[in-house]
């Protein structure tokens, strides 16, 4: 592991040597490669699904790692739209003069060498190669064993470009030991790792916290909530809680619990279970919920439960401030939703909740990077400090000072 690292750092002095137009075009190679060699792609993904039928994996993460020809083409292109984004390294974010006459820049920088530790969903290894190398940064990689095989496959096309273009494999590369024993060795080498990046179920993300000596920027679980207040479109409503329960529900930007406004309960839930249950939804209330229509029991587990699956959790709640008392409890900070056409409740919520992505009226799908424009994304960052929400290039970069003095001394 000590090698391999060794030859990581000394790979991102390579990058440094690139200019952004280089970077560019290298990263359309990848992108083309992506679609050239989709049928390899595909094949080494069906020895993945096999054996996650044969190990039962959930249906949720059965969806998350399956790939054909449009989620392949849809790496492509995210990587294309990853290079179209301005270059973010060497950007002078603020300048000044002090009174003692040094000129002061302040100025982009990549952050070294990035771990990323990953589960499930292939794309994860083109989307955070792409946007390390943009943000000329060094990725190493280590993705679930459910989705070994693909991404063995999927970084062999990358450092096959790589080596096309004479650049070290080592700028995007999986770790060699990627047994448990191996991630405990990863989170610890700060001597050779700048920042690790785990996306992935509460254990995961729980375990590299609390034994890694390198920095974490936390993909945490997405607990996310929508309330439905009583100034809301009903119909509007419906809809965004459908498609933030049920487009896609094994990502961590769905919604895993709906809270309905005590005020227009009686009129909502019961459109709100008919459209559910044509959705194939497993409902679990509370007790008012319950009262209206016939749901199974929720628990205050269930409340701080991410299911990755087609259940949803119902709360009836006193107003506005009922909803962000129970978001406050249970949320995870990653999204939240209010649907209302009351700009007083609106603000009132923006304000109170603390999260990386607060909505009104839209679905908390969006919490996305290729959403927000950023090509891709890393992860959700759930943390407060360096970066928060989807993380893009501009989180892969940190900042230096340049000073330029002309002899001076204090």
């Amino acid at each position: 592991m000590e090698q391999f690292l060794q030859k990581a750092k000394s790979a991102a002095r390579v990058l440094n040597e690139l200019s952004g137009s280089e970077k560019n075009r290298i990263l359309k190679e990848m992108a083309a490669a992506l679609r050239t060699n989709s049928s390899d792609l595909k094949k080494a993904n069906a020895v993945d699904m096999s054996d996650g039928k044969r190990n039962n994996l959930t249906p949720a993460l059965m969806d998350r790692l399956f790939l054909d020809e449009s989620r392949i083409n849809a790496m492509a292109i995210a990587i294309e739209e990853i290079a179209a984004l301005k270059e973010p390294v060497g950007r002078v974010l603020d300048g000044w003069v002090t009174e003692d006459g040094l000129k002061i820049e302040k100025v982009s920088i990549p952050i070294g060498v990035i771990g990323i530790i990953y589960e499930s969903r292939p794309n994860v290894t083109s989307d955070t190669a792409a946007l390390c190398f943009k943000s000329s940064n060094v990725c190493v990689l280590k993705g679930g064993k459910e989705a070994e095989h693909s991404n063995r496959a999927i970084a062999k096309v990358l450092q096959d470009v790589l080596a096309k273009n004479e650049l070290p494999t080592a700028l995007i590369s999986l770790i060699p030991d990627s047994s448990r024993e191996g991630v405990n060795k990863l989170i610890k080498m700060d001597k050779y790792v700048d920042l690790i990046i785990p996306r992935g179920g509460a254990g995961l993300i729980q375990h590299v916290s609390k034994n890694a000596t390198v920095s974490v920027v936390k993909h945490d679980k997405g607990q996310c909530h929508t309330y439905i207040d009583k100034d809301a479109k009903i119909d509007n409503a419906i809809a965004i809680a459908i498609n933030a329960k049920v487009q896609r529900p094994g990502v961590c930007n769905s919604m895993e619990t709906l809270l309905v406004d005590s005020a227009i309960a009686k009129e909502t839930l019961p459109k709100l279970k008919v459209a559910f249950d044509a959705a194939h939804t497993e409902l679990k209330g509370c007790k008012n919920t319950q009262s209206i229509i016939e749901v199974a029991d929720v628990t205050e587990e269930d409340f701080d439960t991410e299911y990755l699956a087609n259940i949803l959790n119902i709360k009836v709640v006193e107003g506005v401030d009922g909803a962000i008392e129970h978001i406050v409890k249970f949320g995870s900070g990653h999204s939240e939703a209010i649907i209302t056409e009351s700009i007083s409740a609106a603000e009132t919520f923006l304000n109170a909740i603390d999260a990386a992505a607060v909505y009104v009226n839209a679905s908390t799908r969006f919490t996305d990077g290729g959403a927000f424009g950023f090509g891709a994304e890393v992860g959700i960052s759930t943390n407060k400090l360096h970066a928060r929400g989807p993380m893009g290039i501009e989180g892969l970069t940190t900042y230096k000072f340049k000073i330029y003095g002309s002899g001076q001394v204090r």
